[in-house]
């Protein structure tokens, strides 16, 4: 068995991170729990039963910080030493949009309040919840949050949370914020707020001196992205051939393959994402689960090419609202990527929107924020 502080320090001594005290403490805070969780009896068990009447769920975490401080990766180390059944770790969004799924359900029932069989659903499935990045932006989650986290934190369910936003900030200037300011208070009451906001961008800092618009397409373009790739997630170059894939929930039902995909990176083809039917939804779930996506093989666009043109547009909207870090390799400099067609004038955002997403100001910026 392995623990977080124990992880933690291993990856120090290989020169893979370097000293911090900010995320040692959180790290010592998330060993804390581990423990904690792993010392409760097997579920269903005479002990179990006794231990649950006695004592409620371990606390949970809200760690908050810069974007770059290593939230994510101390998460993924806690879900990954973590030895208990029933834990799971998701994207903040795609869990709020399982919910909304799953209220839709239950209204259709006819049965009253809608929220409390979602809880106990969540809670029978679920011991311990590892959300990455809580960014609360419509009003439709921020009307739900307080009742269903209550609710699940009642039903025993830990929570660990990452966010680029300090809980007073979430949802800030948010239309009905006062439905949403119990959420904050419930933060603040049963999680550990910890902060992890020291000044260096260790995502920055992997990303310095990577150019993100690669011309021409071609070998040269493909390796260097395949380097950003791998600065990105610390995968080791040498086991290329088994970088996880991924698929992701678009709505409707429908499902969407990611061919790499893996600490929050994602790696497309433009065929894939443009060249295909695709909507805004299919590009919203892409810009709301990926921090970085990489777009290889995007061609010069001419009046044939209006369908993809017009999907691009859409794209690079989404990636741009959820300030997502782009990486792509392309046949053109943006201003040269589609001189003429249907949508010429639509496109001219676009291709300012692609020059400002190569700019250190937007590379410092926090996904999802906006």
């Amino acid at each position: 068995m392995t623990h977080v502080l124990e992880r933690y320090e291993e990856l120090i001594a290989a020169g893979e991170l370097r000293p911090d005290p900010e995320q040692r403490a959180a790290a010592l805070r998330l060993n804390q729990l581990q423990e904690q969780l792993e010392a409760i009896p097997p579920r269903g068990s005479l002990i179990w039963r006794l231990a649950r009447a006695k004592a409620p769920a371990p606390g949970g975490i809200y760690l908050w910080g810069g974007v770059g401080r290593g939230k994510s990766m101390l998460m993924d180390l806690f879900h990954a030493c973590l030895q208990i059944n029933r834990k799971r770790r998701v994207h903040f969004h795609e869990f709020m949009l399982e919910v909304h799924d799953r209220l839709r359900i239950e209204r259709m029932k006819e049965r009253g309040d809608p929220i409390q069989p979602v809880v106990a659903a969540v809670a029978e499935e679920t011991r311990c919840l590892c959300f990455d990045e809580m960014v609360v932006n419509n009003s439709a989650d921020a009307m739900i949050m307080s009742r269903l986290f209550t609710g699940l934190i009642d039903a025993g369910v830990t929570l660990v949370t990452t966010s680029n936003r300090e809980p007073d900030q979430l949802y800030k200037d948010g239309l009905n914020r006062e439905h949403f300011l119990p959420f904050i208070g419930l933060i603040k009451d049963r999680l550990d707020v910890l902060t992890l906001n020291g000044p260096t961008d260790y995502r920055m800092e992997r990303l310095a001196g990577v150019t993100t618009w690669h011309v021409p397409n071609g070998p040269a373009a493909t390796a260097a992205v395949r380097e950003a790739f791998f600065r990105l997630t610390d995968y080791p170059p040498e086991d290329a051939a088994h970088v996880p894939t991924d698929d992701i929930d678009v709505g409707g039902g429908r499902m969407m393959h990611v061919p790499k995909s893996l600490k929050g990176v994602a790696v497309f083809s433009f065929k894939r994402l443009c060249a295909e039917a695709r909507g805004a939804s299919d590009y919203l779930a892409i810009a709301r689960r990926y921090h970085s996506v990489i777009i290889v093989g995007i061609p010069r666009l001419g009046p044939e090419n209006r369908n993809e043109a017009a999907r691009f547009v859409t794209l690079i909207d989404a990636l741009y609202e959820h300030k997502v870090k782009l990486i792509a390799t392309a046949d053109a400099a943006p201003a040269e990527l589609y001189a003429e067609g249907d949508g010429r004038f639509e496109f001219e955002r676009t291709e300012s929107r692609l020059i400002e997403m190569q700019s250190l100001d937007y590379l410092a910026l926090g996904h999802g924020e906006g």
